[in-house]
């Protein structure tokens, strides 16, 4: 029998640099064939298309799945065992499948379910990277922006589970063949070593620790662990055990709506009023593209909290031309008027 596919789950809240640490993936593949399934959050496909839209030879829109029905480790029969079972098909299968989940996904569910029948003969969990926002955890929080964490978990009708964010970032690291401390040009070098001493005793023994800025690291360092891990659940003790209980949970205190522009005329100005706004209205996230007057390339803008990232990606195609689309997610009452308004300069 053919040897099985390996597949990479990388997991870790919003906001921690998932997205990007793929992106310096792909674009360090080497000519290995790489699928993604990733696990998106709101009205626009945000995470696929800046994977889609990198430029890098070799990444075809068809070798990235996006599901967005809700989180992953919920949907497992109705979005994730299709979606392997998709890539599984194909007359050449990918060389290496990298999963990267929603912020809010329990890891051991979804490792569980490489043992479901009808993918477990073809794939294997080559390892599980859990990413760390090292400079949120430093100052004694789970990611940069805690209240997009909530406004992401109350704006999934398809949660089935009210964990604790301390709990679930117990699981990840209780989970992990290997742990990414992301984001260290942000803390000293005795910083970072205390970190990781610290983390170290939520982590199994002999997991590997990588320090990391941007999300730069090897695809010879995350792939090819070759752990199995979907074998070895009982020492992936998982701190949440009601996986699959109904809860009831009140999805209106947040709320989220699309907010369509024209062509932006200065990045720097459209930048200001982005910030100003999330300021005023108390927006907790804000995401999407923008087109820059007289520009071929497409800005891509994503905010947690008031700071705001922005970039060209790649060349606009002709439907995007003209177009500027944003997702903004907060409190429930936003005064949707008034921000669009506001975003129209």
């Amino acid at each position: 029998m053919a040897s099985k596919i390996p597949a990479t789950v990388i997991t870790g809240f919003l906001g921690v640099g998932k997205t990007t640490l793929v992106q310096h993936l792909l674009a360090n593949a080497n000519g290995k064939r790489l699928a993604l399934i990733i696990n998106e959050f709101g009205d626009l496909g945000v995470d696929g298309d800046i994977v889609k839209g990198c430029g890098i030879e070799g990444c075809e829109d068809g070798d990235v799945l996006e599901l967005s029905n809700g989180c992953i480790c919920c949907t497992v029969a109705e979005d994730f065992i299709p979606a392997m079972e998709m890539l599984l098909a194909r007359a050449e299968p990918p060389d290496h499948i990298v999963i990267e989940t929603s912020g809010l996904a329990l890891p051991q569910p979804l490792v569980q379910a490489f043992n479901w029948p009808e993918i477990r003969n073809r794939v294997t969990v080559d390892g599980v990277i859990t990413v760390v926002d090292s400079a949120a955890v430093r100052d004694g929080r789970f990611a940069h922006d805690e209240a997009a964490i909530d406004a992401q978990r109350q704006g999934d009708d398809m949660l089935d589970h009210e964990t604790p964010l301390s709990e679930l970032f117990a699981d990840q690291l209780a989970c992990a063949d290997m742990i990414i401390l992301n984001k260290t040009d942000l803390l000293s070098a005795q910083e970072a070593s205390a970190l990781e001493a610290r983390l170290k005793g939520g982590a199994r023994v002999g997991v590997q620790f990588v320090k990391a800025r941007m999300g730069a690291v090897s695809p010879a360092t995350l792939l090819g662990l070759g752990v199995g891990a979907e074998r070895d659940m009982a020492a992936r003790h998982a701190h949440h055990h009601h996986h699959g209980e109904a809860h009831e949970h009140d999805h209106d205190d947040f709320e989220s709506f699309q907010v369509e522009l024209g062509a932006i005329a200065d990045v720097d100005a459209f930048v200001a009023r982005i910030k100003q706004v999330i300021i005023k209205h108390d927006i907790l996230r804000l995401k999407g593209f923008a087109q820059v007057a007289g520009k071929p390339m497409r800005l891509v803008v994503q905010a947690v909290g008031p700071r705001v990232d922005h970039y060209f990606d790649r060349p606009l195609t002709a439907p995007e031309q003209g177009k500027t689309a944003l997702v903004v997610i907060g409190q429930a009452g936003l005064d949707k008027a008034a921000i669009e308004q506001r975003l129209r300069g």
